[in-house]
């Protein structure tokens, strides 16, 4: 299986890592900081370097069972199996995309109740689509967004017992994705401290320690995606 690393350290953009597989659909290493594909967050891009050489990473994906693919750029060259490399993001595309997955996470937070139907998160854009009747207003979801930023609220994750979801299904506020079960943990991300936090839901992706890390965000622009389908795209200010 492939360590990741980015679900403890999500500010760590660079660890050492020995390759355990390498070829021109992926490269395996046996720990890694790369977030691949999943959840709407795109998957990692960055620089292998090895002892006389590097290849440029285009994407990371998952592998098979427990593995991280990391995906060579055209013609890059390929390390041998059992070199030592260091795996190093483009730091300031994930950096950008934490804090919009942060944001997010932010803006379900100011539409409680809400169900989301879908979501895409990117580092320059992202959106969120909720099952809503009508539009919500565009000012205030903007200016109550900012204010849970400017709050510098500590974003924390915690481990759990997946049996929560039986007991407490609204956690989950997405109506097409749900999360897997099956490894009797549930990775929680949790904004806010003490008994009522600002949000709480489960997620596997990497997000910034504190709200105020996003910095000001703008809403582009709210679509009607259908009859009950509203989308509301962010970008970074």
């Amino acid at each position: 299986m492939t360590e990741r690393l980015f679900m403890a350290e999500p500010g760590l953009a660079r660890a050492p890592a020995t390759v355990l597989a390498a070829t021109d659909s992926g490269i395996v290493l046996d720990r890694t900081v790369f977030y691949a594909r999943a959840g709407g967050q795109p998957g990692d891009t960055g620089r292998l370097t090895w002892e006389g050489g590097g290849c440029a990473i285009a994407d990371t994906v998952k592998g098979e069972g427990d593995t991280i693919l990391h995906l060579p750029a055209p013609g890059a060259a390929l390390p041998e199996i059992g070199a030592f490399v260091t795996a190093e993001l483009d730091w300031p595309r994930r950096h950008a995309c934490m804090r919009m997955h942060t944001a997010l996470h932010l803006l379900c937070a100011v539409l409680p109740g809400a169900a989301v139907t879908g979501g895409q998160i990117g580092p320059d854009r992202s959106r969120l689509d909720f099952d809503l009747p009508e539009a919500p207003d565009k000012q205030r979801i903007e200016d109550d967004l900012n204010a849970l930023i400017e709050a510098g609220h500590p974003v924390t994750t915690e481990w759990v017992d997946e049996a929560v979801l039986d007991t407490n299904p609204t956690l989950v506020r997405t109506l097409s994705v749900k999360p897997p079960r099956g490894t009797g943990r549930l990775r929680l991300v949790r904004i806010g401290a003490g008994d009522t936090p600002v949000d709480l839901q489960p997620c596997g992706g990497t997000h910034v320690a504190n709200t105020g890390e996003i910095g000001r965000v703008s809403v582009a622009k709210i679509e009607n995606k259908g009859r009950q389908n509203r989308r509301i795209v962010l970008v970074l200010a």
